[in-house]
């Protein structure tokens, strides 16, 4: 087994962007470029990327689109996108323009069947992502907090033909 470090470039208002405790009013700006930020990962040796369109995970749909293309124009590696992505064409719009893996976190709990199905027609591209908060599954940007434990989402997943399933928890 190998480890794979993925930096993370998060966009809020198409600025690279890290939220304390995921709350969107508690942003610490990194940088207005997220393109050069991309680059300077990849400069320092980085071949894989997690990005994250904040704005889209509590839209539900794609904000800063515009910030992600730049993104996998400037870096030569792989690049994960989560944040907004909540259905098959979504899955194909991202895959169509270069993004390796799309990581799915409010629709795996909201649409499972969703999710399994985007595992099966892209295999080795669906990532899961079970966010937590106090042993809960946290949804909508980190908005809601659902009733369902994140080991019960997890387990949802395992024989389900996704690439990878990663956790972030707040307390």
């Amino acid at each position: 087994m190998s480890l794979i470090i993925f930096p993370a470039i998060d966009l809020k208002g198409g600025q690279v962007v890290r939220l304390a405790q995921g709350d969107m009013d508690r942003a610490t700006v990194y940088g207005d470029d997220p393109a050069a930020q991309a680059h300077r990962f990849a400069a320092a040796g980085a071949d894989h990327l997690h990005v994250v369109d904040l704005d889209g995970s509590f839209a539900g749909h794609a904000v800063n689109a515009g910030a992600v293309e730049s993104v996998v124009r400037a870096f030569p590696g792989r690049v994960q996108l989560g944040g907004g992505i909540r259905n098959r064409s979504s899955v194909d719009h991202w895959l169509a323009l270069g993004i390796a893996r799309i990581v799915i976190g409010t629709a795996a709990l909201k649409d499972p069947d969703f999710v399994k199905g985007a595992a099966r027609a892209c295999p080795g591209q669906i990532v899961v992502a079970v966010d937590a908060r106090d042993g809960f599954v946290a949804t909508d940007g980190w908005a809601e907090t659902s009733d369902m434990p994140v080991v019960d989402l997890a387990r949802r997943f395992e024989d389900a033909g996704v690439a990878a399933q990663i956790g972030r928890a707040h307390v």
